[in-house]
């Protein structure tokens, strides 16, 4: 989020020397500093005992393609809340066990994206509204059926080739 004007006053901000940080935003009528921020959001790979994984579709993102479920970070939630809240909404499903893995910063879309990996029970899936379908499947399954060169994809490779290691 790039800040114009004042989200306190609506004054226009003017750029403004801040020690270390350098020119940042800057109210006059407040004196106060506005730091620019990203979008906190959670990807969380949905994992279960027999190792499928949960992928959902949205129609708003793509008809052909699966991802991770995710979701925007609420006002005083933690990342670890976050992502079990997001899986509870959109799957259904209740979080066992949650493992942070790495944040991510994507560019286009001005988000921090906070990684993780969730381990559920297999269950019937109680999708919310936003979610045109969703379906376990295997690796490879998986595989084909996300988009190329996309964190959702990253995830799922760094889970099975841990998975991988912990079997050598």
């Amino acid at each position: 989020m790039r800040y114009i004007y004042c989200p306190q006053c609506g004054a226009k901000l003017v750029g403004r020397e801040i020690g270390d940080e350098g020119v940042v935003p800057f109210c006059e009528s407040c004196s106060r500093p506005w730091f620019d921020s990203a979008y906190t959001c959670t990807i969380t790979l949905v994992v279960n005992e027999l190792d499928e994984v949960a992928l959902i579709r949205q129609g708003y993102i793509s008809d052909t393609y699966y991802v991770c479920v995710a979701g925007y970070m609420k006002p005083g939630e933690s990342g670890e809340e976050t992502a079990c809240r997001e899986v509870k909404e959109e799957l259904g499903l209740d979080v066992e066990a949650l493992r942070y893995t790495g944040s991510h910063f994507l560019p286009k879309r001005d988000m921090l994206m906070l990684a993780f990996e969730a381990r559920v029970k297999k269950g019937e899936f109680h999708l919310s509204g936003e979610v045109d379908q969703a379906e376990w499947f295997t690796y490879p399954e998986a595989h084909g059926r996300m988009r190329e060169g996309t964190l959702a994809i990253r995830l799922l490779e760094q889970y099975f080739e841990g998975r991988e290691q912990q079997m050598q």
